[in-house]
């Protein structure tokens, strides 16, 4: 059985507080993707809610739990589309909001990331910091690791996750003006330097006086980029992929002259920094 798989990043704009029209537009786009031959659609962080919140309580308003009618709605349209998804959305865990993605298939549920390191910026100001250890889940053929937006700038996370196996990391993402060099580099060497796929989807469009800036897009495992996306338009990225070539950490160059291997050249005892609290 091939393993190879399309996999699709849904570049798109988001209503502000309005979770009806959102998952409208998000089972349009998840079905016009799969109808494309896409097994994996991934969508921008606060996907269905909107992202510039000012208040606790009016983040909270937007949240509701994991196992709640949004997630119910975005499984029925994954079993519809025979397609798996990531979505961003806040959710609501007791006295606590979380900015998440989920991780969906025909099947029901299958993951969530709650967003790690939180920028002062729109609903990050009233989220809890997610308190899981990194993961990785299976969706058919692919093992995929989730990150939010500003987990990007921290390359531990990408490479706690390719350690634990993951071949394809998503990054649904809210990325405002200032954070192009995100866009532009930090993709593609999350990627190179771990030898995963990694694909970004972000949104466009305007919310409360900031606006997105676009450019999704899907690196290679040698950090090339496979698609690419502009700053203000809604589209939807295409790529082919295949998990073996992300598993393969060794890279042959040039026999026995130029051989590098991606895991086996690390170094965990040089890096006990990395791990200690930054001190004022």
């Amino acid at each position: 059985m091939s393993e190879q798989l399309t996999i699709a990043g849904v570049q798109m704009n988001v209503a502000f507080a309005d979770k009806e029209q959102n998952l409208k537009r998000i089972g349009d786009r998840l079905r016009e993707a799969a109808l494309h031959g896409a097994q994996l659609v991934v969508f921008p962080e606060c996907a269905v809610t909107g992202y510039c919140f000012e208040s606790f309580e009016e983040a909270r308003g937007m949240a509701e739990p994991i196992e709640g009618p949004a997630v119910r709605r975005i499984v029925e349209m994954c079993r519809a589309a025979d397609a798996f998804a990531v979505v961003g959305m806040i959710e609501e865990d007791g006295p606590r909001i979380f900015n998440v993605c989920v991780l969906t298939g025909p099947l029901g549920l299958l993951g969530v990331y709650r967003k790690i390191h939180l920028p002062h910026l729109g609903l990050d100001n009233f989220s809890t910091p997610g308190d899981r250890p990194f993961q990785v889940w299976k969706a058919g053929p692919v093992t995929l690791g989730m990150n939010i937006c500003y987990d990007v700038s921290f390359p531990e996370s990408s490479r706690a996750m390719a350690l634990a196996g993951a071949e394809l990391i998503v990054l649904p993402t809210n990325w405002p003006p200032g954070a192009g060099c995100l866009a532009c580099y930090a993709t593609n060497t999350r990627a190179m330097e771990n030898h995963v796929y990694y694909l970004a989807a972000n949104r466009v469009g305007e919310e409360r006086g900031f606006r997105f800036i676009g450019q999704s897009r899907i690196c290679e495992p040698n950090g090339e980029t496979i698609a690419s996306a502009d700053e203000t338009s809604e589209t939807i990225l295409y790529a082919e992929i295949n998990p073996a070539i992300a598993r393969n950490k060794h890279l042959v160059r040039v026999p026995g002259k130029h051989e590098i291997h991606r895991f086996r050249d690390r170094r965990p005892e040089m890096y006990g920094p990395l791990v200690e609290p930054v001190r004022d």
